[in-house]
């Protein structure tokens, strides 16, 4: 099957003369297809001993830097080529569609939107069996209080992977809002720790005028840590206040006889 090989092609000067001079045949055999323009000729390569493939320049629109390949072939002792294949194919810089990507590894967080349904992968591995209800309700009870009365409990993989990713997010221990914090979450009255065998490392926060609904690591801090102390100072100046209904005026020598004088001639 004929493959993009690129434009750089061994000299010509290593190719049959035969081969090497069928430019003009492997033109013709795209014109012939009426698929399009055909372009400059942009070099030929060797397949092997018998065949050549000649690059032409696909002036279709839509299909930047692809380019027309074409096999000729002539067995030893040949005196004329024949066309073996012709395809378009992509060029070096050619615009091409992305990748495809099953949908399943598309899904990004913040995806799922109301309504949406979203299976967990086939044998996900950060799922594992959960506890089976026996019949007998002394243990059963026990087992939905400690949560185990699921189908399905995350495995110790889907534990660590959860744990990795709120490390190191906006709420690990490295964030910047917690290297300058004056505390960390696990001595703050507003960390509610969590169950199970994430306790010793993650929490979630119950200031509303924080990390509020958070999962935070024990690490973090913020600066409305319970604890946290009001620098001193704040409120009132310590001064006494300005009463400028107090105000004593005295007047001016000028306007002291300027009253006399308006006195007088009353």
């Amino acid at each position: 099957m004929l493959q993009n090989r690129g434009v750089s092609a061994p000299s010509v000067t290593e190719i049959r003369p035969l081969l090497a001079g069928a430019t003009e045949v492997a033109r013709a055999a795209v014109v012939e297809t009426d698929e399009g323009a055909v372009g400059d000729h942009l070099g030929v390569e060797a397949v092997d001993d018998s065949a050549a493939i000649h690059r032409f320049a696909a002036d279709l629109p839509g299909y930047r830097g692809w380019q027309w390949a074409v096999v000729v072939a002539a067995h030893p002792g040949a005196e004329s080529v024949t066309i073996s294949e012709l395809a378009l194919l992509p060029g070096p810089d050619a615009l091409v569609a992305p990748t495809w990507v099953p949908w399943d590894e598309r899904i990004r967080p913040g995806d799922l939107a109301p309504g949406d349904l979203l299976p967990p992968r086939h044998d996900d591995v950060r799922l594992v069996p959960g506890y089976l209800a026996t019949g007998d309700p002394a243990v059963d009870d026990v087992a939905l209080e400690l949560g185990l009365g699921r189908k399905q409990v995350m495995s110790r993989e889907g534990r660590l992977e959860a744990a990795e990713r709120w490390a190191e997010s906006d709420f690990g221990p490295d964030a910047p809002m917690a290297k300058a914090a004056p505390g960390t979450c696990v001595t703050c009255g507003f960390y509610l720790a969590l169950q199970g065998s994430l306790s010793a490392a993650f929490g979630v926060c119950g200031n509303e005028l924080a990390a509020d609904g958070r999962v935070v690591h024990a690490s973090y801090g913020c600066g409305a840590h319970s604890d946290t102390e009001g620098p001193t100072g704040a409120g009132s100046p310590a001064y006494a206040a300005y009463d400028d209904g107090a105000l004593e005026t005295v007047p001016t020598p000028d306007a002291a006889e300027s009253d006399a004088g308006s006195s007088s001639a009353d």
